[in-house]
């Protein structure tokens, strides 16, 4: 087994805590886990948060728990990363389409004006060219 470096862009932890021999008592009652394990996740697999502990950098960890950590890991950070995605990403398309929006009514105005002038003018040759007498094609 050889020693893995982690990427350049993993934070190395550099503090080592150290947990006090006995068990201090929570100052708010915790929740109590739910009665059945998740079917996903051993029950030995689920780490508190509050209850972890760097490791110190002598500790050897096998291939098998390198690789739990890290999946553990990179499963935190997508849960964290689900929770604000979809609101930025909402937030920041809408705001792009309006931007987009504001740049193109100028140039719509513009254009619908333009087109609606050559209708009425080809509407009103097309009238006079079909009425070439004095009195106009209405009534009885």
């Amino acid at each position: 087994m050889s020693a893995r470096t982690p990427p350049r862009f993993v934070p190395t932890l550099t503090t080592v805590l150290e947990l006090p021999a006995e068990p201090v008592p929570p100052s708010e009652p915790t929740p109590e886990p739910p009665s059945e394990p998740a079917a996903a996740a051993p029950a030995a697999a689920v780490v508190d948060p509050a209850q972890a502990v760097a490791l110190s950098p002598q500790a050897m960890l096998s291939e098998a728990d390198a690789f739990q950590l890290e999946e553990q890991l990179i499963h935190r950070v997508l849960q964290r990363i689900d929770l604000s995605l979809e609101e930025r990403l909402s937030d920041t398309v809408s705001a792009a389409v309006q931007q987009q929006l504001d740049s193109m009514i100028p140039r719509l105005r513009g254009e619908i004006e333009t087109v609606l002038r050559e209708l009425v003018s080809e509407a009103l040759a097309q009238e006079l060219s079909d009425n070439t007498g004095s009195t106009p094609a209405f009534g009885p």
